[in-house]
């Protein structure tokens, strides 16, 4: 059946620059709705889903931390910034009849629930999309870390990570014409090659659990329901993969 789906819950990573649409900075509202409007055809094909957003387009802890500030007080301050992400992309995805719930590692009961893993899951169990806020909670590890710890609590099938081309390339495709998409990696090839993918960590622990990780462009209309189905260009990171 062509249109089954592959991956039956994985979790969306959304970086935080995605959000700016043909912004420098901040939140572009009409991008943020055409993500949201992917993410409910998700949903409608039957998956269960849950997002991690970054918080770059609005503050970068690392650049920060370069700057002078001190590198813990930095990230708290990024994940702060993931937060206001995550209530933009929920305003967005109820507004389109979209239940949603966002859990933040730092807990701020004014605005949101705390992280609850079991409670996580029971949201998704029942069809609403849970976007996880606040990274780890912890200074020192990005947001790339968070999707893949947060993949793993919640029994994801796969790791989505939404980006501004369809797949991994061997180069910036647009810096070199020559560059090649791969069409699969296992998480080894991504770290000996240094694929700038995910950060290190976030790879090892997504090969240490066995979750491939499905690279795709996201500023495409639709393609997350077509990747979920096998139906768009991808590059999928994984060790033990079935036949394509």
């Amino acid at each position: 059946m062509p249109d089954a789906l592959r991956y039956k819950r994985v979790l969306l990573k959304v970086s935080g620059e995605a959000l700016m649409g043909p912004g420098q900075y901040g939140i572009d509202l009409p991008t943020v709705d055409q993500i949201a409007a992917d993410v409910k055809e998700g949903v409608q094909a039957g998956a269960e889903v849950c997002l991690v957003i970054g918080g770059g387009n609005i503050f970068r802890g690392l650049s920060a931390s370069a700057s002078g500030i001190d590198r813990a007080s930095a990230d708290y301050m990024g994940m702060l910034a993931t937060v206001m992400n995550a209530l933009a992309m929920q305003n967005a995805l109820e507004k389109i009849e979209v239940p949603t719930r966002v859990q933040s590692a730092i807990p701020m009961s004014a605005i949101c629930e705390p992280y609850i893993r079991r409670r996580a899951a029971r949201h998704m169990e029942k069809g609403r999309v849970v976007i996880f806020a606040a990274g780890t909670g912890n200074p020192f590890f990005t947001t790339d870390t968070a999707a893949a710890l947060r993949a793993n609590e919640m029994g994801c099938d796969a790791l989505f990570k939404g980006t501004q081309v369809d797949g991994v390339y061997s180069a910036d495709p647009k810096k070199d014409k020559n560059a090649v998409r791969y069409e699969r990696l296992t998480h080894h090839e991504v770290l000996s090659k240094d694929l700038k993918v995910m950060d290190a960590a976030a790879i090892s622990l997504a090969r240490e659990n066995n979750i491939p990780i499905v690279v795709f462009d996201i500023h495409h209309a639709g393609n997350f329901a077509r990747v979920l189905k096998g139906r768009a260009p991808s590059t999928v990171i994984g060790d033990d993969l079935p036949a394509a």
